[in-house]
């Protein structure tokens, strides 16, 4: 039976929680709308500031939640809307590293008694002096918030090392619940998927995210060039968007790669049923929503040996180490010609998916945190 905050049932004014977010990535807002529709389905009154654009993309209104756009800034206008947003809540709730660094400002750092929780989804990236500044943000936002969750463990101690008071694991489930691929069941519209892609008579491979420095994409492209031998020559589809984009087209199109970058896509999982490997190169994903899309879909998973990605997906990955380009094609090459190999990664990601929460327990636990921060004390 689904739970309801311990603030109703007594006569007592529903919780009213403000949900904050920068704009940031697609996970952290899909993960806020999820958990306002859930919070909302509870008894919650949830408002959610974020831009205009995460709620036409996102619809937070559609899950019973208020919205106010507060751009993606910490200029003085912008954090007295989020002031004026947070004004009279219960309970803030700021998802990633920005937006709660301008819920902090918003509510006045430590001097605030209303209770501000982190979510923690994913770390930051920087290089040079940008990097310093990160880490100061990351020490201001962790000392002021009352509670901190990181979505993965590496991310809780990285909370304590910077000063949380109180810091717990609290992993997002992907939003939407997701019926597992059943083995042996073809899908009917998987070949006009991959006609569609350039993938008739050859291996798709897929691999997503931001074209960002860190995230490996040149690894893949040097893959890409060692298994360009085989025959049929497989198809790198990437998807994704980012300030590399131009030299990564450069690289493709000068060695004449069998990759596609497709730019920034919201139908993974539909790419995903179409797909014989996902590629996951980098080697500083938190949670990684690829990973846990290629998973339920049994679509076998090369990824680097790095970040919190092991923790995640257990022993139903083909691992590789962190830069190490010849790995990655040799264990592609592999696992393109070992057909039992790929189902018995299949079996094993079905069993490892089984074991992440769902989207009822996410909120749940969320919910159980601001139970616990904001209920009256007992009367002696």
């Amino acid at each position: 039976m689904t739970s309801v905050s311990s603030h109703s049932p007594h006569g007592q004014a529903p919780l009213r929680t403000v949900q904050v977010l920068g704009g940031g990535n697609a996970a952290s807002s899909a993960h806020v709308r999820s958990l306002a529709a859930g919070l909302v389905a509870r008894g919650v009154k949830v408002t959610v500031c974020a831009p205009f654009e995460a709620e036409r993309v996102h619809d937070f209104t559609g899950a019973g939640a208020d919205h106010v756009h507060v751009p993606r800034s910490s200029d003085p206008v912008a954090v007295a809307a989020l002031r004026t947003a947070c004004a009279g809540a219960d309970l803030v709730h700021a998802h990633g590293l920005h937006a709660s660094f301008r819920a902090a400002l918003a509510l006045g750092g430590r001097r605030v008694r209303t209770p501000l929780v982190v979510t923690w989804h994913d770390r930051a990236h920087a290089e040079g002096a940008r990097a310093h500044l990160l880490r100061a943000l990351e020490r201001r936002v962790m000392r002021t918030a009352t509670v901190v969750l990181g979505t993965t463990s590496q991310l809780v101690d990285r909370a304590r090392r910077a000063g949380a008071r109180d810091a717990r694991l609290a992993a997002v489930a992907l939003p939407a619940p997701r019926r597992p691929a059943e083995p042996g069941d073809p899908d009917p519209l998987r070949p006009k998927a991959r006609a569609e892609l350039g993938a008739t008579g050859r291996p798709l491979l897929l691999a997503a995210g931001s074209l960002d420095r860190h995230r490996g994409h040149d690894v893949l492209l040097d893959a890409a060039g060692a298994w360009r031998g085989l025959d049929p020559v497989p198809l790198l589809l990437v998807a994704g968007e980012g300030p590399l984009r131009a030299e990564l087209q450069r690289r493709i199109q000068d060695e004449e790669l069998p990759v596609r970058l497709l730019g920034r896509r919201d139908d993974i999982a539909e790419l995903l049923a179409a797909a014989d490997l996902a590629l996951l190169p980098s080697g500083r994903e938190a949670r990684s929503a690829l990973a846990q899309e290629a998973l339920y879909a049994r679509v076998p998973l090369v990824a680097a040996e790095a970040g919190s990605v092991p923790e995640l997906v257990g022993d139903a990955a083909e691992f590789v180490p962190y830069g190490d380009s010849g790995a990655l094609a040799d264990a592609v090459v592999r696992l393109l010609g070992d057909p039992e190999r790929r189902r018995e990664l299949g079996e094993k990601g079905i069993r490892q998916a089984a074991t992440w929460p769902t989207e009822d327990q996410t909120v749940a636990q969320v919910l159980s945190v601001y139970d616990e921060l904001t209920q009256p004390e007992p009367m002696l």
